[in-house]
């Protein structure tokens, strides 16, 4: 499809300061064409009040906000929750969860538009390019991609600066000495750029935005208790909450009692390392909740296994696969492998610290009788026949391997073997 053929784009628009560029360049370089200005409401922590209007002026015949908030709690970042997936063992995905859910409105609005082409603001080094493009792939092939990142001359967020001043664009707070690339959503905020691309710099006290730090936190401990069903939270202190008055409550009193602050040297999908800094109050205390419970609940095995897949399931998520078979299929196994993770967990909150106070759960497999140092009905006698057929391969092998560097070549003899059998 040529430049000139193209009569309308839907932009993924946020109002930053990369798709406040792309409006006016999308004009010029595509002549003719109408520009849609497409935002959706995730919780970030934005005025958009004033949106419409800057989009407006900058290009766009019109602007659709969405407001998608219980849409992305409950059908995104809870399944991700129950799933336990956390990228690099640290990172719970915030940014990555929220692409898919974007792009798909974004589709939802160039179909109904009739429109030719999306477009978006993602860099060509980055991980969200990935993101928006696989789900436009899943949902609406035949739309043109336009990813003006990849195509114009600019090369920096520096000159993205310089364009939209000699463009009169506004910027707000945006400058060339406030130079961090940040993403806000209800479930967390991230920061890159600036002095952070240096992984020897210690983020700045004035660097976070959603959180108290450890120092400014309250000196006495915060308690919750978060009740779970199938894997999901349900309540907090015994009263039911909507997925997304749940996860704002808990934002809350995360950010004030410091918790959920992350410092991170990831794996980009396009094979760089990159640094980012992360505060994720409600999420981190949510994840530590779930795993105490999963403790109770889930027999050896399915916990193993589920760590596992939480692994696979992260990878699908950051690569932004989650339209696919495998991602629908890993919720359908996360979905009953947590049947029974229902219960209460009582969660200690003190200067970043997350701190378990107790869980509870009808489906605990826990048995104080078994478990007791006490006296039990367990019979200690049954770990003898156990160890000798568990540890047989060992014992084998060990022999075995002996033998050879022995040069006695011989198998195992009988009498070697009766250390299996206790007298």
């Amino acid at each position: 499809m040529e430049k000139e053929k193209i009569k309308k784009i839907v932009l993924a628009y946020s109002g930053g300061l990369d798709t406040s560029i792309i409006i006016p360049w999308l004009k010029e370089n595509y002549p003719g064409s109408e520009v849609i200005a497409m935002c959706t409401n995730v919780g970030q922590d934005e005025d958009l009040s004033g949106l419409e209007e800057k989009a407006v002026k900058s290009g766009a015949s019109k602007l659709y906000i969405r407001d998608i908030r219980e849409e992305f709690v409950g059908d995104y970042l809870f399944p991700l929750l129950r799933a336990g997936a956390v990228y690099e063992g640290k990172y719970l995905l915030g940014t990555s969860i929220a692409r898919p859910l974007q792009a798909k409105h974004q589709v939802e609005v160039a179909l109904k538009e009739g429109a030719d082409a999306v477009a978006h603001g993602c860099t060509g080094k980055g991980n969200d390019q990935v993101r928006f493009e696989l789900a436009y792939k899943a949902l609406a092939p035949h739309l043109k991609v336009i990813a003006p990142w990849r195509l114009w001359d600019i090369r920096s967020r520096e000159e993205a600066i310089d364009y939209a001043e000699a463009h009169n664009i506004p910027l707000g707070d945006i400058s060339k000495k406030n130079i961090y690339s940040r993403d806000s959503n209800i479930w967390h905020l991230s920061h890159e750029g600036g002095d952070l691309e240096k992984p020897g710099n210690r983020p700045g006290s004035d660097l976070f935005r959603f959180s108290r730090s450890p120092q400014e936190a309250p000196d006495q401990e915060a308690e919750v208790t978060i009740d779970f069903e199938k894997g999901l939270p349900v309540s907090l202190d015994g009263k039911k909450l909507s997925p997304l008055k749940l996860l704002e409550q808990l934002n809350r009193l995360g950010a004030e009692n410091a918790i959920g602050r992350v410092d991170l040297v990831e794996n980009r999908m396009v094979g760089m390392k990159s640094r980012g800094v992360y505060e994720t109050p409600g999420g981190t205390i949510l994840y530590h909740a779930l795993s105490d419970l999963e403790s109770i609940t889930l027999d050896r095995d399915s916990l193993h296994y589920k760590e596992l897949v939480a692994l696979r399931y992260a990878e699908l998520v950051y690569a932004g696969k989650w339209f696919t078979p495998l991602r629908e299929a890993l919720d359908a196994f996360m979905a009953r492998i947590c049947e029974y993770v229902n219960g209460s967990v009582k969660m200690v909150l003190y200067k970043g610290n997350v701190i378990s106070g107790g869980r509870r759960s009808p489906y605990s497999l826990y048995l104080e009788d078994l478990a007791s140092f006490g006296a039990s009905t367990y019979d200690h006698r049954d770990a003898t026949g156990f160890i000798n057929l568990f540890g047989l391969s060992t014992g084998v092998a060990a022999i075995v391997h002996r033998n050879i560097r022995d040069n006695t070549g011989q198998a195992p003899s009988i009498k070697e073997m009766a250390f299996f059998h206790e007298k």
